[in-house]
């Protein structure tokens, strides 16, 4: 294994625990971050912030996994609840009743639906900042616990304020909100509509948000080649793209970080369920000191301790209306729950560094 390895290649791959959790199709953020940076580049931005850009859009919904617990609660299906708000225009109400409420309570009981109906009427504005406020923490946390830089760190606590001031954490607006976030923001609903239809709903859905949420100017910018970039990002190997793009100078780490690395985002992912806060965390560090008793070699231990750390990003996969549920599972509920391990190791496949460990995470529940 080399000394060395890009940080470019861990988040490309494990970008995908975002993807899954959000309920977005597979290789979104690494597509949404080849138009950020597309775009950043053509806008003529420093390199430096080309590179903010890049790790922003790459990370942009990894804090979602900090709320599953709440919005379970609130609505049932976690997965479906976030892929209903990522099609939502929340500066206009009216998309709120013909988007939101619809996808959202869609195959609820009819009790449950008037219930998650009057509560998105009634407190939905609250929940929304507590939601944006909590997953731009645990973002801003990762990349912190990650080694990224503060300008990093200070986009992805941006991402989900809105050009007039009316998003969340802090309420910024206009140029207050850092560049970085305002384009990846774009580029992650220009990606979302257009895997759902394509690049002329994808231009109509941002000129939608342009004024409201996102940067009107921005919006233009990118119109003017939108049909264009789209097409190139959803051809090829999303992966070979997102590293042949990564800015210079590349991101690297010295392999004796990777365990604080898979730490990170072992971490994110306990945060699922309260039941499961760190537990990625304890199973690594018995998994180490088996090594060190059963006498493993050092590449051995080192591959063990990553994969322990990494073993059940899979979880992110199935709703917690599952994970959670206080009587006996249905067969299709025990079907979900077999499949995590195998989301598992598909999601660690996906990082060059991170394949030796695949198998080791898609065994855990073998005997």
């Amino acid at each position: 294994m080399a000394s060395r390895l890009r940080l470019a290649d861990l988040l490309a791959g494990l970008s995908l625990i975002a993807d899954t959790g959000y309920g977005l199709s597979p290789g979104h953020a690494m597509r949404s971050c080849l138009v950020a940076v597309s775009l950043a580049r053509k806008l003529g931005l420093a390199e430096s912030e080309v590179s903010d850009t890049f790790y922003t859009s790459l990370l942009f919904h990894v804090g979602c996994v900090g709320f599953s617990h709440e919005l379970s609660a609130a609505f049932g299906d976690d997965i479906a609840a976030n892929r209903a708000g990522a099609r939502t225009n929340f500066a206009d109400p009216r998309d709120i009743f013909a988007t939101l409420i619809p996808q959202t309570t869609q195959g609820l009981p009819p009790m449950a639906r008037a219930r998650a109906t009057a509560f998105i009427t009634l407190r939905g504005r609250a929940f929304g900042r507590r939601y944006d406020t909590t997953v731009c923490e645990v973002a801003r946390h990762t990349a912190r616990r990650i080694g990224l830089p503060d300008s990093v760190q200070r986009s992805l606590y941006e991402v989900r304020e809105w050009w007039n001031g009316g998003g969340a954490p802090q309420g910024l607006r206009g140029e207050q909100i850092l560049l970085p976030a305002r384009i990846a923001r774009l580029a992650t609903d220009a990606v979302l509509f257009a895997d759902i239809e394509d690049a002329q709903l994808a231009v109509a859905a941002l000129r939608h948000r342009a004024g409201g949420i996102l940067d009107p100017s921005l919006v233009e910018e990118f119109a003017g080649s939108a049909q264009a970039l789209l097409t190139e990002v959803s051809t090829g190997d999303p992966r070979e793209k997102v590293l042949a793009a990564e800015p210079q100078p590349l991101v690297e780490k010295e392999i004796a970080e990777l365990p604080e690395v898979a730490a990170a985002f072992g971490e994110l992912v306990d945060l699922k369920t309260p039941f499961t806060h760190g537990h990625s965390g304890r199973v690594a560090g018995l998994a180490k000191a088996a090594a060190a008793t059963l006498g493993f070699d050092a590449a051995t231990a080192h591959r063990l301790h990553v994969a322990a750390f990494l073993h059940d990003i899979g979880r992110v996969g199935v709703p917690n209306s599952v994970w959670e549920k206080t009587g006996p599972l249905t067969s299709v509920e025990w079907e979900q729950v077999r499949m995590h391990p195998y989301h598992s190791e598909r999601i660690l496949a996906m990082a060059q560094t991170l394949e030796p460990m695949a198998r080791l995470a898609g065994m855990h529940h073998e005997r």
